[in-house]
């Protein structure tokens, strides 16, 4: 697969955090790929996701480069679909899900209302959320988690982009409902041919469907390759550790090892 993004010494901070979040990152993401970030809570991962999206804060300085295939950064909501680990956060309260899911495709594709409404309907079908024309018209707050979640998707592929990143976007959800985003959205990469960048902390969950992996801790890349070499026949002793242990990445170390 050829490279449609090249990441070159990375390095990332926040106002106020003298430790970088990210430090000299190399990292290649291919062209139709299905590439899974994984690391424990505080290892990085997330602000990978951000930094490739444009999305971190006013105030965090950025060093390295990414170099992308097409010249030029994708634009979020056109070239770029996001979903963010809370579909409750990211999702407005006061507007319907179908304004939501349209929004972008008619901003981004140059549709009306009209066509935009029905792009939205269309969306809702294909990440298969029950009674889509009745969903078009609720609120989030009338869904369950899973179902917001699916909605989440619909909106962040409305506008047809080339890459999507998914921002531990299974965490919030029981391991049922998470097996099922995560075969949605595999899916739904493979018959659009996109990109879909996984950022998560569970190692069996990225196993299942990624390529490739590249493994986070401490703000560091450590290792990186073929999903079946990295989780078979790790190189990194951190990699081995972690699979050896199968040890509860969602919570951050301090937090970890004062509860056992």
């Amino acid at each position: 697969m050829s490279a449609l993004c090249e990441i070159r010494g990375l390095s990332a901070t926040y106002r106020g955090h003298p430790v970088p979040a990210l430090t000299n990152i190399d990292l290649d993401i291919h062209a139709g790929e299905r590439l899974a970030i994984i690391g424990e809570s505080g290892s990085g991962k997330s602000t990978l996701a951000r930094t490739i999206a444009g999305l971190l804060p006013a105030g965090a300085r950025v060093r390295g480069e990414m170099r992308w295939s097409v010249g030029q950064a994708p634009l979020p909501g056109r070239d770029m679909g996001f979903v963010f680990q809370d579909p409750s956060a990211s999702l407005n309260p006061v507007l319907t899900i179908g304004e939501q899911v349209a929004e972008g495709a008619r901003r981004h594709l140059g549709l009306t209302w009209k066509a935009a409404d029905q792009r939205a309907l269309d969306m809702l079908e294909r990440v298969r959320v029950p009674d889509p024309a009745k969903v078009l018209k609720a609120f989030p707050h009338q869904l369950s988690g899973g179902q917001r979640q699916r909605v989440a998707i619909a909106a962040a592929l409305a506008a047809s982009p080339g890459i999507l990143i998914a921002d531990e976007a299974t965490s919030a959800l029981d391991m049922i409902v998470q097996a099922e985003i995560v075969s949605l959205l595999d899916e739904l990469v493979r018959e659009a041919g996109m990109t879909l960048v996984f950022i998560t902390h569970d190692v069996a969950l990225a196993s299942g469907f990624a390529d490739r992996v590249a493994i986070f801790r401490g703000g560091e890349l450590v290792e990186a390759g073929p999903v079946g070499a990295v989780l078979s026949v790790p190189e990194n002793i951190y990699t081995k550790t972690l699979l050896a242990s199968h040890r509860d990445l969602s919570t951050p170390p301090l937090i970890r090892e004062t509860a056992t």
